[in-house]
């Protein structure tokens, strides 16, 4: 007897991923519509406006502001995207991401004999190497005693940001702000006239170094045997290691890599010349929380986490703009959160589809 339930939809994978991330994203918008009308119902309309708006609001200086505030998320989005993808979960990002701010800062201080086109570069290599070494560990632990990546990068967040703190007091403290010291300015990125064209002084180079990291990390996934073999890994360990692939190699490496994208998403924001200082305060880094958030709505694809990081700098943007209606900033956070909630729901009901979808063609093709 046929099963009733079965479907047969012609529609792709990407299809339905695309739907899941709309479903997600409108379901969100309107949770916080209803939050702001429950906040103040009279400017309820003017302020999600302002939110839909983002940074189109203010022409291209808003547009530059979206790019500046999708570097560093697009970098701590592909970091844990790519572990993703590997079978792992790095929510480690955020401690990541500090080490290799840190790092970035340190060389764009004390470094500062190196010529101005190296400065800058050198920095970024520092900033990705620290954050790698920060992978290093909980990659180790999982590969040979099979610890759980995220309790261990959970306890390396805060190992982070504790040295960290120690660090910036010891090598470059400014004692009357209690932050780093600026860098150099042949550590601060380039702006390629990027500045020029959108009207801003925080736009650089950094939003293109991000872009390039995606077009990277979509051709070790997609095009290479190394990307093949870390899929295999992510889908199933035992399978893996039955066809002659190094697993423990492949964990360690997967969350080198990831390290080293949250590091250089850490020196991208604090090499920007825009008045960005490492703070001594007891607080992890919320850009590696973002990236989780950016990841999971990107579907974990190098494409999708750079539309998907965009899009939540957008809407950052636009938390910005409705405090002109007196509405508090939070509101988008709370919005975000219920995206990505929503985003959850949406990849279940993704998988719900594509089984079904499995099990209709099978019995079609047995008739």
């Amino acid at each position: 007897m046929k099963n009733k339930f079965n479907l047969n939809i012609p529609i792709s994978k990407w299809g339905i991923s695309f739907f899941s991330a709309v479903a997600a994203i409108v379901i969100g918008l309107l949770f916080g519509f209803i939050i702001l009308l429950i906040s103040n119902s009279k400017e309820a309309v003017p302020g999600f406006i302002a939110i839909l708006q983002g940074g189109f609001a203010d022409g291209a200086k808003g547009i530059g502001d979206v790019l500046y505030n999708a570097t560093p998320i697009i970098l701590t989005g592909l970091s844990v995207g790519f572990a993703f993808k590997t079978g792992l979960f790095n929510i480690g990002a955020s401690g990541q991401f500090t080490m290799g701010a840190f790092a970035a800062i340190f060389i764009g201080i004390k470094f500062s004999f190196l010529p101005g086109h190296l400065h800058w570069i050198v920095a970024l290599i520092g900033a990705m190497v620290a954050g790698g070494l920060w992978g290093l560990l909980p990659g180790i632990l999982k590969a040979f005693t099979n610890v759980h990546e995220v309790i261990s990068s959970i306890m390396m967040n805060y190992i982070g940001m504790y040295l960290v703190n120690m660090m910036i007091v010891d090598y470059v403290h400014d004692k009357i702000k209690n932050q780093s010291l600026p860098v150099a300015k042949t550590a601060i990125l380039p702006k390629a006239g990027l500045d020029k064209l959108f009207e801003t002084n925080n736009l650089n180079i950094g939003i293109l170094i991000a872009i390039l990291a995606v077009i990277v990390i979509y051709i070790i996934l997609n095009k290479t045997t190394f990307g093949f073999e870390l899929k295999a890994c992510g889908l199933s360990p035992t399978a893996s290691k039955y066809a002659g692939i190094n697993a423990k190699r492949n964990i360690i490496l997967s969350m080198v890599i990831a390290g080293a994208l949250s590091g250089l998403g850490g020196g991208l924001l604090y090499l920007a010349g825009s008045g960005k200082y490492l703070q001594v305060v007891d607080m992890l880094a919320p850009q590696g929380f973002n990236g989780i958030s950016v990841a999971l709505l990107g579907m974990s694809h190098p494409i999708g986490i750079l539309f998907a990081g965009l899009f939540i700098a957008h809407l950052t943007v636009g938390g910005v703009n409705i405090q002109l209606y007196s509405f508090v900033p939070e509101v988008i956070d709370i919005i975000i959160a219920v995206i990505i909630y929503c985003g959850a729901f949406a990849l279940m009901f993704k998988n719900i589809i594509l089984k079904l979808n499995k099990r209709g063609t099978k019995e079609e093709a047995g008739k």
